[in-house]
């Protein structure tokens, strides 16, 4: 498919909220996948085509996060290595989910979320440098891994449930954390769709740039903006979800008809 002007400053602009959006909270990829397929892409090359925003977007959150000293690297690498290997099992496990099941999973993430946003303050935290990893917080982790491997949208918001919830984590350093581990995890799911040829790099490589670009200016303010602002946006990012998972609204309706207005 050939990209015109119009459609290629659309990505890469769309890019920069996606990149935004997914470093300080998540849900991005629904963003994405969503204009993908608006665009005109099969489900399965949007799918694939959205691993490259996702790589590229977290590995620029890292680097930025690492030159602030938002979080041990030690932790995040220790953490990476059991959400790899279930990535890998889940790839190769994975089947066409059902819809239903997935609505499911992702609706308790996001409550499990909220429910944390709206309680944190009674939860004493720890802060990045501080944490401690038990045996049974690998195992949570490999759960992530499985979990992003078999379905992937939403691995996000499942790593900040496990993070803030279960390691109570303070919501930089989780964040920091989210961008580290599927940075880290991302190529190998990628790959499976590059050997598979379901990679559309028209698409990807504008929406990548933009994604860049989001995601270093969310990460380079994230501390100028301070823990409850990062909260709130946290909290607006996943009420709009969970109003488009309970189909109050139509995300997807929303970008087909913006797509259609500016493609005309």
């Amino acid at each position: 498919m050939e990209l015109d002007l119009s459609i290629t400053i659309i990505l890469i602009v769309s890019g920069v909220i996606v990149g935004a959006i997914n470093t300080l909270a998540g849900g991005g990829s629904v963003v994405t996948v969503t204009m993908f397929t608006a665009l005109g892409l099969p489900i399965t090359i949007a799918n694939g085509t959205n691993r490259i925003a996702v790589f590229l977007q977290n590995l620029t959150a890292t680097i930025n996060f690492l030159r602030k000293g938002v979080f041990n690297l030690k932790h995040g690498l220790l953490l990476s290595i059991p959400v790899i290997i279930g990535n890998v099992v889940g790839s190769l496990v994975a089947t066409k989910i059902d819809d239903r099941i997935f609505r499911i999973c992702f609706g308790v993430i996001l409550v499990i979320i909220l429910i944390y946003l709206i309680f944190d303050s009674r939860i004493k935290i720890k802060e990045g440098h501080n944490l401690e990893i038990k045996p049974w917080h690998y195992l949570l982790f490999l759960g992530i891994g499985f979990y992003g491997g078999y379905i992937y949208i939403g691995i996000g918001y499942l790593i900040l449930a496990i993070t803030l919830w279960a390691m109570r984590m303070d919501i930089m350093t989780a964040n920091a954390i989210k961008n580290f581990v599927i940075f880290v995890a991302t190529p190998f799911s990628l790959a499976v769709f590059v050997i598979n040829g379901q990679i559309d790099y028209l698409f990807g490589i504008p929406h990548g740039i933009g994604n860049i670009i989001g995601s270093y200016l969310a990460s380079h303010y994230a501390s100028h903006l301070g823990k409850g602002m990062i909260k709130g946006f946290t909290l607006v990012i996943v009420l709009i979800c969970f109003a488009d998972l309970l189909g109050i609204i139509s995300l997807h309706d929303i970008f087909a008809q913006l797509m259609t207005r500016v493609c005309e």
